[in-house]
């Protein structure tokens, strides 16, 4: 290869680079300027970040063996990865996640939706720049992987349109979700229910819904051989008991002799935040009898639960909205205790792994530190940036209200696909709250979908639709089907 050929070559890489910052002159700088940020974060706080489930998770990749508590989605990517003995690597990965989500926003809203580069970028802004989001993708827990498969699956399904290969791959990123985090079983409705509404046909729903069976299916299997129990976890019971401590009167509800220790004397609106009664030394699900999260717990807490809401629907309705209604605060006051919401900030003094978990730390990093060293000035900035950038529940609020009436006002050409990420978002914002407790970091995971619809809703606003992707009949068995270019849309193929 002589100098003429380097030459051409490089030549030619500048000028699609230039091509490219030209197309994308709004986003590619914010994408960079993201990706600095957690750079900074990373040399701030070496190698991750912990949190008390993140012993769990590495304990379960360490043993290869699904987790009793929480689905082990997550421990089999640190699994994956383990070869390397690398903590560092996890979060990097973690936050090319985060960068990618926003990647796959900007991309189906200027492919699909055609919505002008700056609104597209503008609509990628909390996912790249929240403070918190960024803390989240250090920390050793599923919820970045869980959101970065769910965006996944809704860029396949929008983008690719459809089809049943399409909504296959859809399908089965979707069952990852729901074995990475049990909230991601009811996302699984939610795309049929679009496909239904979209007329897609019985093919499509039918490769959505078995190639989702399919990782979960898979994942049941594994439970079993471990566990001797077909489920993805054994605490689901346990949570929802957990849920029902804040408004639970076993006056009014008069459970049965078995389940009378798990009532809690303490008048409702003196009791403690709902984890406090599952984890706490004197919990009451710990009398009992037998080690924690045993089948027989697991059964008797899920009654006890359900028989509450069953008898006190009104104060179950109730807690819940309290509970999504926290999600629209301005601030972000601590909730649900000071020791949770420790975790979720960036500070000097970090939590420390506990000593029975530093072996199966260790020997997943093989030797070497494993507590989280703090090095300034990097790690004072991001304390600083933290306290003034986040995005703020009410915010959050205002662009889940453009998403729907965006839906709304332009159903007729293309609301409908804007209601599988703004109703994806709402799920993930309501279902924590109802099954567990609200909790800052639940509520990550809706914000991409969020942002999503909102920008969608700008496009179809616009007066520039975009044509439905190659691939995506316009007429099914039912009859024709609307597509965003079937009403004053650009022409297929067109730049945007």
């Amino acid at each position: 290869m002589n100098v003429r050929t380097l030459r051409a070559g490089g030549a030619a890489v500048a000028r699609r680079a230039r091509e490219l910052l030209g197309r994308h002159r709004v986003f590619i700088p914010l994408l960079v300027a993201a990706a600095a940020l957690r750079v900074v974060t990373m040399l701030g706080y070496r190698s991750v970040m912990w949190f008390p489930d993140s012993y769990d998770y590495v304990s379960a990749a360490v043993r290869l063996e699904p987790g009793l508590i929480r689905p082990s989605g997550y421990p089999l990517l640190l699994w994956l990865l383990k070869g390397f003995h690398s903590f560092t690597l996890v979060a990097a990965l973690q936050h090319l996640m985060g960068l990618g989500i926003a990647v796959m926003i900007y991309a189906v809203l200027r492919r699909r939706f055609a919505v002008r580069g700056w609104i597209a970028a503008l609509a990628t802004v909390p996912v790249l720049f929240d403070a918190f989001q960024i803390q989240l993708e250090h920390l050793v827990l599923s919820d970045t992987l869980f959101a970065f498969l769910v965006m996944a699956a809704v860029t396949v399904l929008l983008l690719g349109g459809s089809t049943a290969r399409n909504c296959a791959l859809a399908g089965i990123l979707l069952g990852l979700a729901a074995i990475t985090r049990s909230v991601g079983l009811p996302l699984l409705a939610v795309g049929v229910l679009y496909l239904l509404v979209r007329r897609a046909g019985w093919r499509p729903v039918a490769a959505l819904a078995g190639a989702c069976a399919l990782p979960i299916a898979c994942y049941l299997q594994w439970y079993h051989s471990h566990h001797g129990r077909l489920e993805l976890t054994g605490s689901s019971g346990v949570m929802l008991y957990s849920r029902s401590m804040a408004f639970a009167d076993c006056e009014k509800m008069r459970p049965p002799p078995e389940e009378m220790p798990l009532c809690v004397a303490a008048h409702p609106s003196e009791r403690k935040a709902p984890g406090s009664y599952v984890w706490g030394q004197f919990a009451p699900v710990r009398r009992i009898p037998g080690s924690s999260f045993t089948a027989e717990q697991n059964r008797l807490a899920g009654s006890f639960a359900r028989r509450a809401m069953l008898a006190q629907p009104g104060d179950y309705l109730r807690t819940v909205a309290i509970d999504v209604a926290r999600t629209f605060q301005w601030g972000h006051p601590v909730y649900p205790e000071e020791f949770t919401y420790g975790h979720y900030l960036f500070r000097d003094e970090t939590a420390r792994p506990p000593e029975h978990v530093l072996p199966a730390l260790q020997e997943y990093r093989r030797g070497g530190r494993v507590t989280t060293e703090v090095v300034h000035p990097y790690a004072g900035f991001m304390q600083v940036y933290q306290r003034h950038v986040y995005l703020r529940g009410t915010v959050l609020g205002v662009i889940l209200a453009i998403g729907l009436a965006g839906a709304a006002a332009a159903w007729r050409r293309g609301g409908v696909l804007i209601m599988l990420p703004w109703t994806l978002s709402a799920v993930l914002i309501v279902v924590p709250a109802a099954t567990a407790q609200f909790d800052y970091r639940y509520v990550l995971a809706a914000v991409p979908l969020a942002c999503l619809a909102a920008g969608a809703a700008a496009g179809l606003g616009g007066r520039r639709t975009a044509e439905a992707p190659p691939g995506d009949p316009r007429d099914t068995p039912d009859g024709p089907r609307e597509t965003l270019g079937s009403r004053g849309g650009i022409p297929a193929g067109a730049t945007v």
